[in-house]
């Protein structure tokens, strides 16, 4: 590990530092001034900075503007007298890690320097690693055994089913067999079999032809033809309806199918992944799953470990994502506070990683000030509630608010429910995805219904009249977005 460094003219600030710093086994190199830092900065450099403001020459602002641009990763703290509380918020504006006013306590001063520390080895961590982000991150042991199986799995076309609870990217191991498969080059597509209709999932999967059904004005191909080549991945394949199970095995079985209203039969070549959260023996049990589809699909299984089982991976996912989350929004990245961090190890954090992103994004939009701290996070997670998880269907976070009951409207901040929609639709885009719009639009008409239902008890045409909309419209709805709980007045 580098030294810390201290600069500053004051000699007796530099000795304290130097031997308080030494106790805690902890090398410094001393500067009397920015000059001889900045001379330095030429052939080594610091695992912390701790720099005075005001010095003979060069202020501790310069030389924090020089680390800045030179080493972005690289922690400064800065060391200011009350007078210079000014300088040192545009100093912590600046890039600062954070700021120490004198007289300080020398305990606190150490324990500042500490975190700073930790930052530093996380970012090195992270900057030795691959140029390139990795698909999935995670250091736990529960994560190496998937890496695993990815890296066997590598030069394989065989089925896989990746199973684990909602949020544990099944997506992105799908996505990482398919990058490290023979058919990277091919198209990878992705179908969530729960977020489609049931009338309108075997065009979305096989296509139809034109005149096929009122609507079908032309010859469209389905999820198979576009993936022809490469992956098709499956999400949720236990919601899968009983008859289109059947049509599933017949492609896995000869490899052909036929488009909706089509008499040609078409060849597939196309490698298949799924993906459940439910317990797909259970549903074969319950007649609601095929048994020969299971084994079909079942030929190589994947278990995603929940984020309960590698919460030491906690840290480094929290630091990805609001790293991503600040480049979307084009702000600088937050930080967690060790406590903060340690307070998120020790829940349970049902939405696994896909809740922790959430979060993080929710922090990069309304959290105050550049370092959280547990009085930051949103109400619900301290209160051991887990409101973020309530609506799942919902990829924009509302969890700064509170689950709306009759009489006891939510309270969500003025616009961040518009900035986390923006950054969810930036994330989409980002990725490529082509149906942004509808998917989005029917996830916000969802939740619209599903929040006037829950103010009504269930009263259908009481919620229609809430909302603003006719009696038919909302009967429509409700069955082409599959909500349950509604009933007539």
């Amino acid at each position: 590990m580098k030294p810390i460094w201290i600069v500053d003219d004051d000699e007796s600030i530099r000795w304290v530092l130097e031997k308080a710093l030494a106790r805690e086994n902890l090398a410094t190199k001393s500067f009397a001034n920015a000059r001889d830092a900045i001379a330095a900065l030429e052939y080594e450099t610091p695992q912390v900075l701790v720099s005075d403001i005001r010095m003979p020459g060069d202020s501790g602002l310069d030389l924090l503007q020089l680390v800045k641009s030179r080493l972005p990763g690289l922690p400064v703290i800065i060391i200011t007298a009350f007078s210079d509380l000014d300088s040192a918020v545009a100093a912590f504006q600046g890039g600062a890690f954070e700021y120490l006013a004198k007289p300080f306590d020398i305990d606190k001063a150490v324990e500042l320097i500490r975190r700073a520390l930790d930052e530093s080895l996380r970012e090195a961590s992270v900057e030795s690693g691959p140029a390139e982000t990795p698909e999935i991150l995670g250091q736990a042991p529960a994560m190496q055994e998937v890496f695993r199986a990815i890296g066997r799995l590598s030069q394989s076309n065989v089925t896989v089913l990746i199973t684990g609870e909602s949020g544990t990217g099944k997506e992105l191991v799908a996505r990482a067999l398919h990058k490290h498969s023979p058919r990277a080059q091919q198209p990878f597509i992705a179908l969530n079999t729960a977020a489609i209709p049931k009338d309108l999932l075997e065009s979305e999967l096989f296509g139809h032809e034109r005149g096929a059904f009122t609507g079908a004005q032309a010859t469209r191909r389905g999820r198979f033809e576009q993936a022809e080549g490469g992956t098709l991945f499956l999400d949720e394949i236990g919601d899968m309806p009983f008859d289109l199970q059947t049509r599933l095995l017949r492609v896995l079985s000869d490899g052909h199918f036929y488009r909706v209203g089509g008499h040609q039969p078409l060849k597939a070549n196309v490698r298949v992944i799924t993906a459940t959260h439910q317990n797909l023996e259970q549903r074969v049990r319950d007649g609601l799953f095929r048994e020969d589809l299971y084994h079909r699909l079942n030929v190589i299984r994947l278990r995603l470990p929940s984020l309960r089982e590698r919460r030491e991976d906690i840290p480094i996912l929290v630091r990805h994502f609001l790293v991503q989350s600040a480049k979307q929004l084009g702000v600088e990245a937050k930080r967690m506070s060790e406590a903060t961090i340690a307070f998120l190890q020790s829940l349970d954090l049902p939405g696994n990683v896909r809740q922790l992103e959430n979060l993080c994004n929710w922090i990069t939009v309304m959290a105050p000030g550049q370092t959280v701290e547990v009085k930051d996070l949103p109400l619900e997670l301290s209160e051991g509630q887990s409101a973020m998880q309530a609506a799942p269907e919902l990829p924009v976070p509302m969890h700064h608010a509170p689950a709306a009951s009759a009489g006891h409207p939510p309270t969500p901040g003025p616009d961040g429910w518009l900035a986390l929609l923006e950054l969810q639709a930036a994330t989409m885009l980002s990725d490529g995805q082509q149906d942004v719009m509808d998917v989005l639009g029917r996830q916000f008409e969802s939740a619209l219904i599903r929040t006037a239902l829950k103010y009504t008890h269930g009263r259908k045409n009481d919620a229609a009249v809430r909302l603003g909309i006719g009696r038919n419209t909302i009967t429509r709805k409700i069955a082409e977005l599959g909500i349950d709980g509604a009933k007539e007045d």
